[in-house]
């Protein structure tokens, strides 16, 4: 296992490579990149052997910072229906000011990662999963209890994913503006599922 401060470091060289990347191009040579980071061409293979490497290893830790961020502003709410809408504004809102950055590693992602890009597309997905699983788990308990519209959970979950994923392609590839989306999504599909009432235990005391 990597010691700390040399897990740091690589990680610091990789934000720097992404740079210099996205900058100069992903033909550039690695001992051009090499050059441009004060490094030797052996020091930079020695922590990363391929482009592919520093741009997965970026990706990951973007999708990292993504995952703590969102988690903290779902966090936030009780109703599982304020809290599925709190997952798309929160993902939305993380990548605000990040939407070149995103295209590039995505783009280079594709370019560079080969046969590794559905691995890496399922890796992005595994690090989701349990709090899909969660929010999927809050919809059927809210229903149980009364405190969610009868409704298709699993059906409800899957269109916020899809509003997720394609407004945060959308805003990346052509500037979207996205508070319309939000506002209509709350308004005509998850705030008529909220009810706030007490739950179908509580009334039976």
């Amino acid at each position: 296992m990597a010691r700390p401060r040399e897990t740091e470091k690589r990680r610091e060289l990789a934000h720097r490579a992404a740079e210099v990347l996205e900058q100069k191009g992903l033909g550039i040579s690695t001992e051009q990149l090499a050059r441009e980071l004060d490094l030797n061409r052996t020091t930079l293979l020695y922590h990363f052997p391929t482009v592919a490497e520093i741009i997965q290893t970026v990706l990951a830790e973007l999708f990292a910072e993504q995952a703590a961020f969102v988690e903290a502003r779902v966090a936030e709410h009780e109703h599982p229906i304020d809290r599925l809408y709190a997952r798309v504004r929160a993902t939305h809102g993380f990548h605000r000011g990040r939407e070149r950055r995103l295209l590039f590693l995505t783009q280079a992602v594709a370019v560079t990662g080969g046969a590794q890009v559905t691995e890496i597309l399922r890796g992005a997905a595994d690090l989701f999963a349990p709090s899909r699983r969660a929010l999927l788990e809050g919809l059927e308990r809210g229903i149980e209890e009364g405190t969610v519209a009868p409704c298709d959970a699993k059906a409800v979950v899957s269109l916020v994913r899809a509003a997720i994923d394609g407004l945060t392609i959308q805003s990346v590839t052509e500037g979207a503006p996205l508070e319309p989306v939000h506002r209509f999504l709350w308004e005509h599909v998850l705030a008529p599922l909220k009810r706030e009432g007490k739950s179908k235990k509580a009334r039976g005391k």
